[in-house]
Order: structure tokens, then sequence, then C-alpha cells
């Protein structure tokens, strides 16, 4: 049984908690025959001043597409459900837990790619004070967690032509966004 939060069902007390309510969003924009990919800065501890994609806490009775559509929809006012917005949407297949040795906790995150229209620019609120956009095949070098490093290769390699069938197994559907 895989070991929960304290007092949860599998936790029998000892090692770390096992947390899966965070969520990751990359977004991309058209750019040519590629893609450039947002990047924003924190500003509150403990990652200010890193480049990050929007992070955010999964709710309660909220599924990963729901909180990545929050999370946009609060970060960057964009709403992935809108076409005039966001083209489409993709999840990662690879997650790549994490660990936090303040929180004794190892993190597995769901990572989801909203690809949004040529014209759109992000409004942010307090959560960043800049945000730049990074042409995809050099972003993942501009991040320093080598997850989200990771994310950024799976994603290039999504992008490859001949990965189409791969797409559409990812692709979510972006009705579901809702709790």
């Amino acid at each position: 049984m895989i070991p929960g939060p304290p007092g949860g069902p599998g936790w029998n007390g000892r090692g770390p908690r096992l947390r899966t309510d965070i969520v990751e969003l990359y977004i991309l924009r058209p750019q040519g025959a590629t893609f450039d990919l947002l990047q924003l800065r924190r500003v509150e501890p403990p990652l200010a001043g890193t480049w990050q994609p929007v992070m955010g806490h999964i709710e309660a009775g909220e599924t990963s597409g729901a909180a990545a559509a929050r999370e946009a929809g609060e970060e960057l006012a964009l709403n992935l459900a809108d076409p005039q917005q966001c083209t489409d949407l993709f999840a990662l297949e690879q997650v790549h837990p994490f660990f936090i040795a303040e929180m004794d906790a190892v993190f597995l995150t769901p990572r989801l790619v909203g690809v949004v229209t040529p014209s759109w620019e992000p409004r942010m609120n307090g959560e960043h004070d800049a945000f730049r956009w990074t042409p995809v095949e050099r972003a993942g070098e501009l991040f320093m967690w080598p997850g989200q490093r990771a994310a950024v290769a799976e994603l290039v390699d999504l992008l490859r032509p001949s990965s189409g069938a791969t797409l559409a197994a990812l692709r979510v559907d972006r009705s579901s966004l809702v709790r």
C-alpha cells in the first residue's frame, strides 16, 4: 500500500510522507515552426527569484486538470477552457518525484501543458514579478530544478512531428476542467 498523509490509510508513521497535492502547468505559445515556453519569476520564499511554470496546490475534490485550470486563471488570467485563449491541453506522462527536507515529504507532481494562442499574454497576480517567453528548446537549461528540466525535455520530445499518436493519447478533455 502507498503511504498517505499522517494518520491516513497506508501511512505507518515511518519515513517521509508522500504528497500528490501540487500540480504544474507549462504554457506553450506557437512561435513560427516551434514554440516558446512561459517562465514566471516567483516573489515569495522559498522559491523567491526562481523561474517556474505555473504551480499550485490541488484543493479537496479537485482533479489535477481542474487545479491547473484554476491556477492558470488565478496566476495568469488564462482560461484553459476558452479556445480564444488556449488551443490545446496535454498531460505529460512522466512524474518526477522531488523531496523537500523541511517538510519531510516526497512529492509526485502531475504536469500538464497548455498551448495558448499566438497573441495571448499573461496578466500576472502578485505571486510573480516577471515573466519571459523562452524558446522551448532552451527553456530546460533556464529552470533550476531537475524535474522541471526533465519535463521540458519530455515536452521537446513530444513536439516532434512523429509524436502525433502520443499527443493524441495525452490530450486532456478541456470540458473536464471543472470540479
